[in-house]
């Protein structure tokens, strides 16, 4: 299966995140690209396959500087992601109670709006957790993979 995974990141967590989970795909068969969100629009959801966001959460909720724009084409342009399986990876930390994984949960709300096939429940990190992201992150991917590749070959 293709994977896209589209990166959301400030400090590179999310960086670090999106190739640890490309080299474990990799390694499960699955061809993998790697996408920073700084010059993305909202046609590449044109390529090819299933598409992972991995992104954090910024200032107050917001998603990452480098995510804005694309985010913001995104709900601009308003294209029908309805033959779309994408999963989302989603970094927080609960000292932000408020606005813990909203980076994630504004992409998430977008793509449902517009109408993406969302497979499993999104990830919330919690950098407070103990756990370090890169780990949860590839365990989280694996699974989802196993459950989009059937579900991306039928479409």
């Amino acid at each position: 299966m293709q994977v896209s995974i589209l990166v959301g990141t400030m400090t590179g967590t999310a960086e670090l995140v999106a190739g640890d989970v490309k080299k474990a795909l990799e390694a499960k068969g699955h061809a993998v690209d790697i996408l920073l969100m700084d010059n993305l629009k909202a046609d590449v959801f044109q390529r090819p396959g299933a598409f992972l966001i991995v992104t954090s959460t910024y200032g107050q909720g917001d998603v990452p500087d480098n995510a804005r724009d694309f985010h913001t084409d995104l709900l601009a342009v308003r294209p029908d992601l309805s033959g779309k399986y994408v999963g989302i990876i989603g970094l927080g930390d609960t000292t932000y109670q408020d606005t813990f994984n909203h980076g994630g949960k504004q992409f998430e709300d977008a793509l449902r709006s517009l109408k993406a096939n969302m497979v499993g429940e999104r990830m919330q990190h919690n950098a407070s957790g103990g756990t370090l992201p890169e780990d949860d992150g590839v365990a989280w991917a694996v699974e989802w993979a196993e459950q989009v590749a059937p579900l991306a070959k039928a479409a």
